[in-house]
Protein backbone atom coordinates (compact mmCIF):
# COMPACT_ATOMS: atom_id res chain seq x y z
CA UNK A 1 0.00 0.00 0.00
CA UNK A 2 1.25 3.59 -0.66
CA UNK A 3 -0.12 6.47 1.40
CA UNK A 4 0.19 10.08 0.38
CA UNK A 5 -0.23 12.42 2.96
CA UNK A 6 -0.66 16.53 2.72
CA UNK A 7 -2.11 19.01 5.27
CA UNK A 8 -3.05 22.91 5.26
CA UNK A 9 -1.12 23.80 8.47
CA UNK A 10 2.67 23.53 6.92
CA UNK A 11 5.60 20.71 6.82
CA UNK A 12 6.20 21.96 10.32
CA UNK A 13 2.95 21.49 12.03
CA UNK A 14 2.63 18.60 14.60
CA UNK A 15 -0.37 17.55 13.38
CA UNK A 16 1.52 16.39 10.34
CA UNK A 17 4.18 14.92 12.33
CA UNK A 18 1.69 12.58 14.35
CA UNK A 19 0.03 11.48 11.60
CA UNK A 20 2.55 10.38 9.26
CA UNK A 21 3.80 8.79 12.52
CA UNK A 22 0.33 6.75 12.73
CA UNK A 23 0.42 5.67 9.67
CA UNK A 24 4.30 4.15 9.40
CA UNK A 25 3.23 0.51 9.43
CA UNK A 26 0.52 0.33 6.88
CA UNK A 27 3.10 0.40 3.85
CA UNK A 28 5.08 2.98 1.60
CA UNK A 29 4.42 6.75 3.02
CA UNK A 30 4.74 10.08 0.57
CA UNK A 31 4.40 13.33 2.42
CA UNK A 32 4.22 16.81 0.96
CA UNK A 33 3.15 19.76 2.56
CA UNK A 34 3.09 23.55 2.01
CA UNK A 35 6.06 25.87 3.47
CA UNK A 36 3.79 27.86 4.69
CA UNK A 37 0.31 27.46 7.05
CA UNK A 38 -2.14 27.74 3.90
CA UNK A 39 -5.49 27.20 6.43
CA UNK A 40 -8.58 28.89 4.34
CA UNK A 41 -7.19 28.08 1.13
CA UNK A 42 -10.28 26.15 0.20
CA UNK A 43 -9.45 24.48 -3.12
CA UNK A 44 -7.66 26.60 -5.08
CA UNK A 45 -4.32 26.00 -7.46
CA UNK A 46 -1.37 28.24 -7.98
CA UNK A 47 -1.89 29.03 -11.84
CA UNK A 48 0.12 32.00 -12.05
CA UNK A 49 3.36 30.72 -10.80
CA UNK A 50 5.67 28.17 -10.78
CA UNK A 51 5.95 26.10 -8.10
CA UNK A 52 8.95 24.73 -6.21
CA UNK A 53 9.47 21.47 -4.38
CA UNK A 54 12.42 20.89 -1.93
CA UNK A 55 13.06 18.32 0.31
CA UNK A 56 13.24 19.47 4.24
CA UNK A 57 15.08 18.10 7.15
CA UNK A 58 12.30 16.36 8.58
CA UNK A 59 12.24 14.01 5.10
CA UNK A 60 9.38 15.68 3.50
CA UNK A 61 8.36 17.17 0.61
CA UNK A 62 7.74 20.54 0.33
CA UNK A 63 5.81 23.04 -2.15
CA UNK A 64 5.53 26.30 -1.85
CA UNK A 65 1.67 26.82 -2.31
CA UNK A 66 -1.51 25.31 -1.39
CA UNK A 67 -2.70 22.08 -0.34
CA UNK A 68 -4.47 20.98 -3.16
CA UNK A 69 -1.47 22.62 -5.27
CA UNK A 70 0.69 19.62 -2.74
CA UNK A 71 -1.64 16.98 -3.78
CA UNK A 72 -2.13 17.91 -7.71
CA UNK A 73 1.82 18.17 -8.23
CA UNK A 74 2.07 14.85 -6.07
CA UNK A 75 -0.30 13.24 -8.24
CA UNK A 76 0.76 14.81 -11.84
CA UNK A 77 4.32 13.93 -11.56
CA UNK A 78 6.25 14.39 -8.45
CA UNK A 79 4.94 11.01 -7.19
CA UNK A 80 6.85 7.82 -8.90
CA UNK A 81 3.60 5.56 -8.42
CA UNK A 82 -0.36 6.36 -7.35
CA UNK A 83 -0.92 6.55 -4.34
CA UNK A 84 -3.98 4.10 -2.81
CA UNK A 85 -5.09 6.37 -0.76
CA UNK A 86 -4.69 10.32 0.72
CA UNK A 87 -4.79 11.39 3.95
CA UNK A 88 -4.48 15.10 5.05
CA UNK A 89 -4.34 16.65 8.41
CA UNK A 90 -4.38 16.00 11.23
CA UNK A 91 -5.47 20.12 11.33
CA UNK A 92 -5.48 22.51 14.57
CA UNK A 93 -9.30 22.81 14.66
CA UNK A 94 -12.47 21.54 13.39
CA UNK A 95 -13.41 21.63 9.88
CA UNK A 96 -17.61 21.27 10.27
CA UNK A 97 -20.05 22.36 8.52
CA UNK A 98 -19.73 25.57 6.55
CA UNK A 99 -15.72 25.20 7.52
CA UNK A 100 -15.20 22.60 4.68
CA UNK A 101 -15.91 24.93 1.78
CA UNK A 102 -12.71 27.20 2.71
CA UNK A 103 -10.79 24.06 4.34
CA UNK A 104 -7.30 23.58 2.94
CA UNK A 105 -7.57 20.26 4.93
CA UNK A 106 -10.51 19.55 3.28
CA UNK A 107 -9.59 20.01 -0.02
CA UNK A 108 -6.33 18.55 0.20
CA UNK A 109 -8.38 15.15 0.54
CA UNK A 110 -11.02 16.40 -2.07
CA UNK A 111 -8.25 16.98 -4.64
CA UNK A 112 -7.04 13.18 -4.36
CA UNK A 113 -10.83 12.05 -4.95
CA UNK A 114 -11.30 14.01 -7.68
CA UNK A 115 -8.00 12.07 -9.43
CA UNK A 116 -10.31 9.00 -7.91
CA UNK A 117 -8.13 8.18 -5.28
CA UNK A 118 -9.85 7.22 -1.36
CA UNK A 119 -9.26 9.86 0.53
CA UNK A 120 -10.02 11.29 4.38
CA UNK A 121 -9.70 14.69 6.29
CA UNK A 122 -8.51 14.83 9.83
CA UNK A 123 -8.88 17.47 12.18
CA UNK A 124 -9.04 18.89 15.92
CA UNK A 125 -12.26 19.82 17.09
CA UNK A 126 -9.96 22.52 18.90
CA UNK A 127 -6.75 25.00 18.67
CA UNK A 128 -3.71 24.26 20.24
CA UNK A 129 -3.17 20.34 19.45
CA UNK A 130 -3.48 19.15 23.13
CA UNK A 131 -4.01 14.96 23.25
CA UNK A 132 -2.95 15.43 19.56
CA UNK A 133 -1.31 11.54 19.82
CA UNK A 134 -4.82 10.32 21.02
CA UNK A 135 -6.44 12.01 18.12
CA UNK A 136 -3.27 10.20 15.68
CA UNK A 137 -4.70 6.92 17.35
CA UNK A 138 -8.18 7.50 16.28
CA UNK A 139 -6.97 8.57 12.90
CA UNK A 140 -5.21 4.90 12.48
CA UNK A 141 -8.63 3.60 13.77
CA UNK A 142 -10.66 4.87 11.35
CA UNK A 143 -7.99 4.32 8.47
CA UNK A 144 -7.89 0.38 9.39
CA UNK A 145 -11.99 0.47 9.35
CA UNK A 146 -12.29 1.91 6.31
CA UNK A 147 -9.67 -0.56 4.48
CA UNK A 148 -11.00 -3.60 6.06
CA UNK A 149 -14.51 -2.67 5.30
CA UNK A 150 -14.30 -0.42 2.44
CA UNK A 151 -17.63 1.04 0.65
CA UNK A 152 -19.23 -0.84 -1.96
CA UNK A 153 -18.47 1.90 -4.40
CA UNK A 154 -15.47 4.56 -4.70
CA UNK A 155 -13.77 6.34 -4.74
CA UNK A 156 -14.68 7.80 -1.08
CA UNK A 157 -13.66 11.00 0.73
CA UNK A 158 -14.58 11.14 4.54
CA UNK A 159 -14.15 14.31 7.03
CA UNK A 160 -13.30 13.18 10.39
CA UNK A 161 -13.64 15.84 13.35
CA UNK A 162 -11.85 14.14 16.36
CA UNK A 163 -12.36 15.86 20.31
CA UNK A 164 -9.00 17.08 22.28
CA UNK A 165 -9.58 14.24 24.77
CA UNK A 166 -6.73 12.06 25.98
CA UNK A 167 -8.54 8.88 25.34
CA UNK A 168 -10.55 10.08 21.98
CA UNK A 169 -9.51 6.46 20.58
CA UNK A 170 -12.36 5.52 22.67
CA UNK A 171 -15.08 7.69 21.95
CA UNK A 172 -17.95 6.66 20.14
CA UNK A 173 -17.26 7.28 16.01
CA UNK A 174 -20.93 8.40 14.40
CA UNK A 175 -21.48 9.07 10.98
CA UNK A 176 -22.87 12.42 10.64
CA UNK A 177 -23.97 15.11 8.05
CA UNK A 178 -22.36 18.56 7.31
CA UNK A 179 -24.29 21.06 10.07
CA UNK A 180 -24.40 24.94 9.05
CA UNK A 181 -22.83 28.28 10.81
CA UNK A 182 -24.53 31.93 10.82
CA UNK A 183 -23.07 34.25 8.99
CA UNK A 184 -19.08 35.44 10.01
CA UNK A 185 -18.70 38.36 12.69
CA UNK A 186 -18.14 41.49 10.90
CA UNK A 187 -14.35 42.33 9.80
CA UNK A 188 -12.16 44.26 12.24
CA UNK A 189 -10.74 47.11 10.99
CA UNK A 190 -7.69 48.68 11.48
CA UNK A 191 -4.93 51.34 10.43
CA UNK A 192 -1.75 50.61 9.01
CA UNK A 193 1.63 52.86 9.65
CA UNK A 194 0.65 54.91 6.81
CA UNK A 195 -2.62 55.55 8.25
CA UNK A 196 -4.63 53.95 5.56
CA UNK A 197 -7.59 51.17 6.21
CA UNK A 198 -6.78 47.91 6.29
CA UNK A 199 -9.36 44.80 6.84
CA UNK A 200 -9.29 41.49 8.86
CA UNK A 201 -11.47 39.01 7.99
CA UNK A 202 -13.70 38.55 11.42
CA UNK A 203 -14.16 34.79 12.86
CA UNK A 204 -16.72 32.17 11.75
CA UNK A 205 -19.91 32.63 13.32
CA UNK A 206 -21.65 30.36 15.75
CA UNK A 207 -23.68 26.82 14.97
CA UNK A 208 -26.75 27.77 13.40
CA UNK A 209 -27.61 24.07 12.42
CA UNK A 210 -26.36 21.81 15.09
CA UNK A 211 -29.30 19.15 15.47
CA UNK A 212 -28.71 15.33 16.09
CA UNK A 213 -26.98 13.70 13.12
CA UNK A 214 -24.54 16.60 12.64
CA UNK A 215 -21.15 17.00 12.73
CA UNK A 216 -21.56 19.76 15.44
CA UNK A 217 -24.00 17.69 17.50
CA UNK A 218 -21.40 15.09 17.23
CA UNK A 219 -18.70 16.41 18.72
CA UNK A 220 -20.08 18.96 21.10
CA UNK A 221 -21.86 15.38 22.16
CA UNK A 222 -18.04 13.98 22.82
CA UNK A 223 -17.75 11.97 19.94
CA UNK A 224 -15.85 11.56 17.11
CA UNK A 225 -17.81 12.54 13.60
CA UNK A 226 -17.24 11.11 10.23
CA UNK A 227 -19.05 12.83 7.29
CA UNK A 228 -18.65 11.67 4.26
CA UNK A 229 -18.55 14.07 1.31
CA UNK A 230 -19.18 14.29 -2.12
CA UNK A 231 -18.09 16.88 -5.15
CA UNK A 232 -21.54 17.62 -6.70
CA UNK A 233 -22.68 21.15 -5.91
CA UNK A 234 -26.16 20.78 -8.05
CA UNK A 235 -29.05 21.19 -6.17
CA UNK A 236 -31.07 18.32 -7.37
CA UNK A 237 -34.06 19.25 -5.73
CA UNK A 238 -34.90 22.44 -7.12
CA UNK A 239 -34.20 21.40 -10.69
CA UNK A 240 -37.79 20.67 -11.88
CA UNK A 241 -38.81 23.88 -10.52
CA UNK A 242 -35.60 25.79 -12.48
CA UNK A 243 -36.75 23.42 -15.90
CA UNK A 244 -40.04 24.62 -15.42
CA UNK A 245 -39.36 28.37 -14.55
CA UNK A 246 -36.92 28.67 -17.71
CA UNK A 247 -39.73 26.64 -20.41
CA UNK A 248 -41.99 29.59 -19.04
CA UNK A 249 -40.40 31.83 -20.09
CA UNK A 250 -38.36 30.13 -23.25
Amino acid sequence: MRILIANDDGYLAPGLAALVAAMQDLGEIDVIAPEQNASGTSNSLSLHRPLSVFKAGNGFNVVNGTPSDCVHVALTGLLPQRPDLVLSGINNGANMGDDTLYSGTVAAAMEGYLFGIPSIAFSQTERGWHHLESAARVARAVVDEVLCQPPPTGPWLLNVNIPNHPEAERLPRIVTRLGRRHASEPVIRQTNPRGEPIYWIGPAGDAREAGEGTDFHATASGCVSITPLQVDLTAHATLPAWRAALQRLS
